[in-house]
């Protein structure tokens, strides 16, 4: 019964990421054309105007797009964090049997495109970057996955899920610890007494998740000034949120349903809207070429499907684990194609390399560009191979 709530719970993220990744879709198309129209720069204008609120004791007074980038996308932070501790209490991160391939696969293709991107870049001013291709954007990944239907094993899907799961959680650490800085531990201090009485309230088995929320608050203001970046707070509070393995609903799946769709329907579109807003210079296609832009798009176009598949071969050879049920080493190259669809996270982590907003904007390209042909390529070879399975 468990398995099938679990089942469920995967179903319903997976609609949901897949209608979800269209939309995204949609906006970062709209975003391009407002950018290189006349309303490009008024969009700019609305996105570095200042809201909030600013005192001696409160600083909470930022631009629209940090909001975005700092606010909102905690949010989309704590879903992540959500759907990591499902994994690993209930779902495909349950086991070490269930949890080795797209552990290992994750590791593998985010550490082999970080060292293609070192390998153009070490000792240029862009070397901030190697972060940038080590990560999936799941909601993109799972529509075009969601694209083949029934052509392709459900087990590969599934794979496909935990994989990016795990490549977030790779990618979390990342900015934890290379891409923070100027630790305050006054405010670290406060975080941690903020995440005492979260845990405290998981040990009294509080089981409104809501409840959470509200040291939740506190919690990422706290984090946002100690230097550690604001996202981090949400999957920080995720952890804290009370699970089980039952199959009656625990807080941490209601929260994450209530989640879904707030998610990947208006903040991941509104991300990529504000972040895209890209007006086209010739500057920048050479950036194509460039160190960085070829460190990124190798890395994603090459680095990750052959880190997925080399990790699978090791795996399969050795008897750690074994492929996907009804899949091939065929159906783990157009995966690991898939996985090569940054976007979301690598633009978040292009935002926090960089200080150049050329440098900044050159990333973006490629990282779009290089998630286009990652996407189709991964389709394509996908739905060639579908339903055939090479036991070899």
């Amino acid at each position: 019964m468990s398995q099938f709530v679990n089942l469920t719970v995967f179903k319903n993220f997976f609609k949901s990421s897949n209608a979800g990744g269209l939309l995204l879709f949609l906006c970062v198309v709209l975003s391009l054309v407002v950018a290189n129209t006349s309303a490009g720069a008024s969009l700019q204008s609305l996105l570095d105007t200042k809201i909030g609120y600013e005192s001696d004791h409160v600083h909470l007074s930022y631009t629209i797009l940090l909001w975005i980038n700092d606010g909102l996308m905690a949010i989309f932070f704590l879903l992540v964090g959500l759907e990591i501790k499902r994994e690993i209490v209930e779902g495909e991160l349950s086991s070490p049997k269930k949890a080795s391939l797209p552990i290992l696969c994750a590791i593998g293709g985010a550490i082999v495109p970080a060292l293609i991107y070192l390998a153009f870049n070490s000792g240029k001013e862009t070397v901030d970057g190697w972060g940038i291709p080590m990560a999936t954007d799941i909601a993109f990944a799972l529509a075009v996955i969601g694209m083949l239907g029934d052509r392709i094993p459900a087990s590969l899907k599934v794979f496909l899920a935990a994989l990016a799961i795990v490549d977030d959680l790779i990618a979390i650490l990342v900015i934890a610890f290379f891409y923070s800085s100027g630790i305050e531990a006054s405010y670290l201090l406060y975080a941690a007494i903020g995440m005492v009485v979260l845990i405290v309230m998981n040990r009294m088995n509080i089981q409104n998740p809501y409840l959470y929320l509200i040291p939740g608050i506190f919690i990422w203001y706290f984090v946002h000034h100690s230097g550690i970046h604001a996202t981090i707070a949400g999957v920080l509070i995720a952890m804290t949120i009370p699970t089980n393995d039952t199959a009656a609903e625990s807080p941490l799946e209601r929260l994450e349903h209530a989640l879904v769709k707030p998610v990947n329907f208006f903040i991941i579109p509104l991300f990529a809207f504000a972040n895209t807003n890209i007006a086209l210079e010739s500057e920048m296609l050479n950036g194509l070429v460039a160190p960085l832009g070829l460190g990124i798009s190798l890395g994603l176009l090459i680095g990750k499907p052959l880190g997925i598949f080399v990790m699978t071969l090791i795996c399969s050879k050795l008897g750690i684990s074994s492929l996907p049920e009804g899949s091939s080493y065929k159906h783990i190259i157009g995966v690991g194609l898939l996985a090569g669809i940054g976007f979301t996270m690598s633009i978040f982590i292009s935002i926090l390399s960089f200080n150049d907003a050329l440098h900044i904007n050159e990333a973006k390209l490629s990282i779009l560009l290089t998630s286009l042909m990652a996407g189709l390529l991964g389709y394509i070879i996908l739905l060639a191979f579908g339903k055939k399975v090479d036991v070899t």
